[in-house]
Parts: C-alpha cells; structure tokens; sequence
C-alpha cells in the first residue's frame, strides 16, 4: 500500500515542480532597454600551445550588432588594448551609426600581436531612443582553433 502512495506522489510532484519551473526558469525574461553602454570584449591576439607555450597567431574580429528593430544607436567609441592595459589603437576618429539590425565589424590582422593573449576592446555606445543592447563579440581565429568571446557592460552611459 506504501509503494503505491509513492507511485501516485512522484507524478504530483513533477506537476508541481515543472508548473513552478513555468513561472521562473522556463520564461525568457524582457530584454533590459538601454540609452548606452561602455562595453569590455576580450579579444586574444595569439593564444599559447603545449608545454613549451608557443604563441599561435590569431586574427581577431570585433563584432557589433545593433539587435535593436526601430532604432539606430550611435558606436562612440572602438578603442584596442594590449594585455597590460595600454591604449594600442583607437578605431574611430568620429561616431558611426549603426541602423536598426545593421552591424560592423573591426579587424585586428593575423601577423599583428601587439595585443596580446589579455587584449580587449572597450567600446561605448549610446541612443537618444530606449534600445535592446547591442551584441558585441569578438571572433578569434588562426591555423590551430578559432572561438568567440562576447562583451561585458562595464557602465551605463548617462
């Protein structure tokens, strides 16, 4: 009599669980609005192989997607940084604007290690409108491995 008392109280109790799981962890929360950002993306000018940690060149690419589908946002700023934090380039003499659902793309060259396997781009963005964030990552890729790396908001621009 034990055993089916049982039988009968997983089922319930997967009912419960799921129909709670419903209400927090399957709902896709509203995406977050914003009026601009300061943006840190990891990028890796070379990454190091084996125990003799031989650097194996990489050709990095930044990508910025404007996600929002009515808005244009503005790219402030594209500034290249090496692992000990130095300022290597700024990418952007002016503003660019990016129209709703365009992107573009900045490229650090294979041959080009002054960044390092710590680089990172900060970007600033901002829009007059309330926007979906931008989707900023960087695209790392060489003879050996290629992965992706995406950005992290430092600051929200005021």
């Amino acid at each position: 009599m034990t055993a089916k008392k049982y039988l009968i109280g997983y089922p319930v109790l997967l009912i419960g669980l799921l129909l709670w799981a419903k209400g927090t962890a399957f709902t896709q929360e509203s995406p977050t609005l914003s009026k601009g950002q300061k943006i840190y993306v990891p990028a890796y000018s070379h990454i190091y192989t084996g125990n003799r940690q031989i650097p194996s060149l990489l050709t990095v690419t930044l990508s910025i997607r404007n996600t929002d589908m009515r808005h244009a946002i503005e790219i402030v700023s594209v500034d290249y940084y090496d692992t000990k934090g130095v300022l290597i380039k700024k990418y952007l003499p002016s503003s660019v604007f990016l129209k709703a659902l365009e992107s573009i793309r900045y490229v650090v060259d294979y041959d080009d290690k002054t960044g390092g396997s710590g680089a990172n781009f900060i970007v600033e963005w901002r829009s007059e409108n309330s926007v979906n964030p931008p989707i900023m990552e960087t695209i790392m890729i060489g003879s050996r491995s290629s992965f992706t790396s995406r950005g992290r908001v430092l600051l929200p621009v005021q």
